[in-house]
């Protein structure tokens, strides 16, 4: 079962193209699909493929069970007899003697982070097998993969001993909403969008979340049977991801989730709220959280003055962790003694400000499609990202939940997620334009992306510029 990604599939079948191996990097979130898109990759190709995949470093995994597996894996895919290494460099040697011949190969290290965790030599002996043995073959695609963004960061793709060798870095971001249709199969024309997108504000675009869904049940007995039974795939799987992608400071990082959970903060906010020192340990452990996929830095620019805001904000993007966070964390205990069992979901107190608050990340998360329904497609944004103005002496304050902006115009979008939208949003517009006090050399566009209906007046009066349903981000 394999969904999507045509992008992704595209930049990687080119490299079959060039005269030369290619060095690739695939970084994401866990379950994001990075091991089924190498793996459909390889498929489509016809080719040969090597896959090993790193062991994750608990209790007992030594470097020397890093190695011995790696052996193994190698000897059991390509029928040679296992080679004995006693440290990396030997490792990729057998790895190399196992790839003569010609014809296409990929090459395939998963979790490779988890491969190198107990041998700080091993990105420099990487390279230089890279540039000794795998280089200078031709039909060969080298990937390297990982959950653990911020070591591939740090170890290949920043790191001057790759500079020059990597011939694509890709980034894999959960999957558009048009694509994330395809899970439904052929229930999908006889399901609501209000039960996709309900479902989608659970687990975002996230594949393996998905592929746990079951169409034919309904959108809250599927949150039922995923998050609040002590079985449940969602239920278990936060403490999994976390443990996997950042190990030692694990607790602390969750800790600042848990504190984002409800609204955007500044990093000097974070330290104070949590006790820590405001210093470079903070803005280190919100790097990864954004390297991860689990937060986004929204920064962008002050219209009024076209200059950086004062402070970067940091919000929540990653669906499922703030869904977990905000609504079944605080329950935990009730869903593993089996209380909340045979409770619907939608019944519980403060679903429908969750779910208000997923909405909004749902669409942000698809800013790409979004912008040709805003009239921004190919347009230069120079910024795109929540605006909040304060309020003064001088006016009210006021939240804009995404701001587009180009060198000559603005778009206010705003993001509901209610039954009706009343004629009455224009004069709440209104009060945010006049809050904004933008300068007259921009001009002012106004959004809105609705999950329910909107009064005849908005598209009568043609103050709002871009009614956008929902259903028109699924492409329907």
């Amino acid at each position: 079962m394999f969904y999507g990604r045509r992008e992704e599939l595209e930049a990687l079948d080119g490299l079959w193209g060039k005269a030369a191996s290619s060095f690739v990097v695939c970084s994401g979130r866990r379950r994001v699909g990075k091991s089924t898109l190498v793996e459909e990759f390889a498929a489509r190709s016809k080719c040969r493929f090597i896959e090993i995949t790193g062991l994750a470093p608990d209790e007992g995994v030594t470097n020397e069970r890093q190695l011995r597996h790696f052996c193994e894996r190698l000897a059991a895919q390509t029928g040679q007899r296992e080679a004995r290494a006693d440290g990396w460099a030997k490792a990729f040697d057998a790895l190399a003697a196992a790839l003569k011949g010609r014809g296409r190969t990929v090459v395939f290290l998963d979790e490779i982070s988890w491969m190198g965790a107990f041998d700080k030599t091993f990105p420099a002996l990487l390279k230089e097998a890279w540039d000794t043995h795998f280089a200078r073959r031709d039909n060969l695609v080298f990937v390297v993969c990982g959950s653990v963004s911020a070591w591939l960061r740090d170890n290949i793709l920043r790191s001057r001993a790759f500079v020059g060798r990597v011939s694509l870095a890709l980034h894999l971001e959960e999957m558009p909403l048009r694509d994330c249709l395809a899970f439904w199969g052929a229930a999908a024309g006889r399901t609501s969008v209000r039960d996709v997108v309900d479902a989608l504000c659970v687990t975002g675009g996230i594949p393996k979340y998905l592929a746990e869904w079951r169409p034919a049940l309904p959108t809250a007995e599927n949150v039922r049977r995923l998050c609040f039974t002590p079985e449940g795939y969602l239920f278990r799987d936060f403490d999994v991801i976390f443990t996997d992608v950042f190990r030692r400071t694990s607790g602390e990082k969750a800790s600042i989730l848990r504190l984002l959970a409800d609204a955007p903060r500044s990093a000097k906010d974070i330290a104070s709220a949590l006790g820590l020192a405001s210093n470079g340990h903070v803005s280190d452990s919100l790097a990864d959280l954004v390297e991860a996929g689990f937060l986004s830095a929204d920064s962008g620019l002050n219209p009024a003055t076209g200059r950086n805001v004062r402070e970067v904000r940091y919000r929540v993007r990653d669906n499922y962790a703030r869904f977990y966070l905000k609504f079944v964390e605080p329950r935990r205990k009730a869903v593993a003694d089996g209380s909340l069992r045979l409770v619907s979901p939608a019944r519980l107190p403060g679903w429908d400000t969750v779910m208000g608050l997923q909405f909004e990340t749902l669409v942000r998360n698809n800013l790409r499609t979004l912008l040709p329904l805003v009239g921004m497609d190919g347009a230069l944004l120079v910024s795109a990202a929540p605006y909040a103005v304060r309020g003064t002496k001088r006016g009210e304050g006021a939240q804009i939940d995404l701001l587009l902006q180009t060198s000559k115009s603005v778009c206010l979008v705003e993001i509901r997620r209610q039954k009706f939208v009343p004629a009455s949003f224009e004069d709440d517009m209104r009060r945010k334009i006049a809050a904004l006090r933008l300068p007259r050399s921009l001009s002012i566009r106004m959004a809105l992306v609705h999950d329910g209906d909107a009064a005849p007046e908005l598209a009568e009066n043609r103050y709002i510029d871009f009614l956008v349903p929902i259903e028109r981000l699924f492409g329907l």
